[in-house]
């Protein structure tokens, strides 16, 4: 039988050089979300698939991998990670401290259609705080997000930032529909479908819109309020007293506390799909538009809790995706040598099958300093043992050969530039 060689499609397989560039994004998201003073977590891959088509109308329930398990169970693999976040919550109940901060870098898979920057499985860094209803959480889980960006390389600041999160509050539309005699009801089917409009078009929207029962002259006002970006002219548009408005207006000021103002770009077009959102949404873009999705997203969902027979609890949190962010930094060379390079600290090469055990017992003492340690078993010309070191990233090569060892030393190489070598007693190593 002849097999497949390539990973089942929009799936990845991590060779060793994939690996090191996914630990190193890895490391620096524990990094920031540590700092923050947030503590990890994880749930299974596998849930239950009622955890997530309980969101009727989400495009995500049509994207589940869902099947029965051999107990006729009905089970999926997670998509997201908030309904497990949420469950798990739920089942801690009062004895869960509040306000808890949570972060965690799962693997979720979505059937959906692939482009640059998307996958049907990807990583993504979690971070969500629990039991705060002020926006001060949302701030500080921005920060923690340009805090990352920043640590990457990437601008923030001044007239030309690389990156830019569009922020808006679902309460002002919801409050603007109102208005329009749209009541609570439709209003999360509503924003899925606004939410697909650069997919879709204005004609596209209209369309949806009305065959959720709105006018057209409905559909057209939305579609037009949507267009407006700044708070200011939010604010003229829909009226100061809005919920949304207000929450925007506290946001913004925390923003700039937390220097992170400048970044920050109130956009009422940012409504995000999922139907448990109840405040502020945003969306990390590439201010370049070199790629056409957002980099990560977040939101406020307060009753997410309640939809699964709980009491409703402050909750917000984002999704910060790994294959965007890692295009995004390899195109800028924005990719570190460690992520991109593999690097051991020593290896020793016993020239014959004789010096192994010798070998051996000098790599068990690097070791025991900490040091990664490759012994080269290959017995292969001395050229290619010392190119292979160099690929490496060895600082040191551990030459052995019978006059060594009858002699009671290891020639010691320092690699690089500035070669050198010196003669060291194998005694020093326990050999």
């Amino acid at each position: 039988m002849t097999i497949d060689l390539q990973p089942v499609k929009g799936t990845r397989d991590f060779y060793p050089e994939d690996m090191r560039v996914r630990q190193w994004l890895f490391a620096r998201w524990r990094e920031v979300a540590r700092a923050f003073g947030f503590e990890e977590y994880d749930a299974c891959v596998l849930e239950h698939e009622e955890l997530y088509i309980r969101k009727a109308g989400d495009e995500i329930t049509g994207q589940l991998y869902g099947f029965a398990d051999k107990s006729q169970r009905r089970v999926a693999l997670r998509p997201e990670m908030t309904p497990s976040l949420a469950r798990m919550v739920l089942a801690k109940g009062a004895s869960l401290p509040l306000p808890a901060r949570w972060f965690a870098i799962p693997q979720c898979f979505r059937y959906e259609n692939m482009q640059r920057g998307r996958k049907r499985e990807h990583f993504q860094w979690n971070m969500d705080i629990i039991g705060l209803s002020s926006v001060a959480a949302e701030a500080e889980l921005m920060a923690a997000q340009c805090a990352f960006l920043r640590a990457c390389g990437l601008r923030l600041d001044g007239d030309k930032p690389d990156i830019v999160l569009k922020v808006s509050n679902r309460q002002v539309i919801q409050h603007f529909l109102e208005g329009l005699g749209i009541g609570a009801d439709a209003f999360p089917a509503v924003c899925v479908v606004i939410d697909k409009r650069d997919k879709i078009g204005a004609d596209g929207t209209t369309a949806e819109l009305t065959k959720l029962g709105l006018s057209a002259e409905a559909a057209a006002r939305i579609i037009a309020v949507l267009d407006i970006s700044g708070l200011d002219a939010v604010a003229d548009a829909v009226g100061k007293d809005n919920p949304g408005v207000i929450a925007l207006t506290e946001l913004m000021a925390l923003c700039a506390s937390s220097g992170i103002a400048d970044v920050v770009r109130i956009d009422l077009s940012v409504i995000r799909g999922l139907s448990y959102y109840t405040g502020t949404v945003w969306e990390v873009f590439d201010a370049s538009g070199s790629l056409p999705r957002a980099i990560a997203g977040g939101g406020r969902y307060d009753r997410l809790m309640e939809l699964f027979g709980g009491t409703p609890v402050p909750m917000v949190g984002f999704g910060f995706g790994d294959v965007v962010i890692t295009e995004i930094l390899a195109e800028r060379g924005l990719l570190p040598k460690e992520a991109s390079e593999r690097s051991v600290d020593d290896v020793v090469y016993p020239m014959s099958a004789k010096e192994f055990a010798v070998a051996n017992r000098i790599a068990l003492r690097l070791r025991a300093e900490g040091r990664s340690v490759v012994v080269d078993y290959s017995e292969r010309r001395f050229k290619h043992v010392v190119k292979r070191a160099e690929d490496d990233g060895a600082r040191r090569l551990f030459i052995l050969g019978g006059n060594e060892v009858t002699a009671g030393v290891v020639t010691v190489r320092t690699m690089g530039a500035e070669r050198s070598e010196e003669k060291l007693p194998l005694a020093q190593f326990g050999a």
